[in-house]
């Protein structure tokens, strides 16, 4: 599978991750049912996907997640997140790994989020490494920032923003960690319901737009679907929410490449 691997990898295969910076780090596959439009979601993956919802969840939680994309082990992230609750703040360590021996990147991050009236705000450090093989590994802190405010009882707005200060992949490196800024609305008329609107930008490509819906089936089960206009893919996901264990799966369909799978799990720990 290495041949694929750097074909795929040198010649820019039109693959989200070989076309969008951050598109190999953890989203949850709750997030990657409806296209990854997470701005404005709040549970433990806010970790990585907002620090500013990190507050807004109701418990104390652990995470683990894991990405298989294209049958290929090479582009495979495993995660992991611990998020904790304590009245208005919310703080969580988040850790990730992409790739294999000739490729790879590991994330380590920790990040706090305070709630303020109608708003919560967070802010987040990472340490993020990139190896590969024959050309050595680099090294950068990377911070991010964002925020989720709740306009009305059916209605959020949240934005974020990812490596504000272009941190370069290390020290000896011309190249830069991509910076990505994203805002998107919620609307959730029920219980039932949420319609996701998310804009993303690069700051070095082009934007895209991601349109995401969640729906509770019955009781504890939600179904998930969106598409975003990056290579036109489509998600589709299911959840199961227990008392204390929701556990998430998505599945991505890109048009020439074929299917990703996305599977999470969450535990609750206790109520603070």
């Amino acid at each position: 599978m290495k041949w694929l691997f750097f074909i795929l990898l040198w010649c820019g295969i039109d693959y989200p991750i070989f076309g969008q910076g951050t598109e190999t780090l953890p989203k949850g596959a709750r997030s990657m049912g409806f296209a990854n439009a997470n701005t404005t979601v709040a549970d433990a993956w806010s970790i990585f996907n907002n620090i500013g919802g990190l507050s807004r969840i109701n418990h104390s939680q652990v995470a683990f997640g894991y990405d298989h994309r294209m049958d290929l082990d090479e582009l495979t992230t495993l995660a992991a997140a611990i998020a904790f609750k304590n009245n208005n703040l919310g703080w969580g360590i988040g850790v990730s790994s992409f790739g294999s021996e000739y490729f790879s990147q590991q994330q380590l991050g920790i990040g706090i989020s305070n709630q303020l009236g109608i708003a919560s705000l967070g802010l987040k450090v990472n340490y993020f490494q990139t190896s590969i093989e024959g050309f050595g590994t680099g090294r950068a802190a990377v911070l991010e920032f964002g925020g989720i405010a709740e306009l009305s009882p059916e209605l959020f707005f949240g934005a974020h923003i990812y490596n504000p200060t272009r941190a370069s992949y290390g020290k000896n490196s011309p190249d830069h960690l991509p910076t990505v800024v994203k805002a998107g609305i919620a609307y959730k008329p029920s219980e039932k319901v949420s319609l996701q609107v998310e804009a993303e930008k690069d700051i070095l490509l082009d934007p895209i737009l991601k349109i995401g819906l969640e729906y509770n089936l019955f009781n504890k089960f939600w179904s998930r679907t969106g598409i975003n206009t990056h290579s036109s893919l489509l998600f589709f996901g299911i959840g199961f929410q227990g008392r204390s264990i929701h556990v998430d799966y998505a599945m991505t369909q890109h048009p020439a490449l074929g299917y990703t799978h996305h599977f999470a799990a969450n535990i609750q720990l206790h109520k603070r």
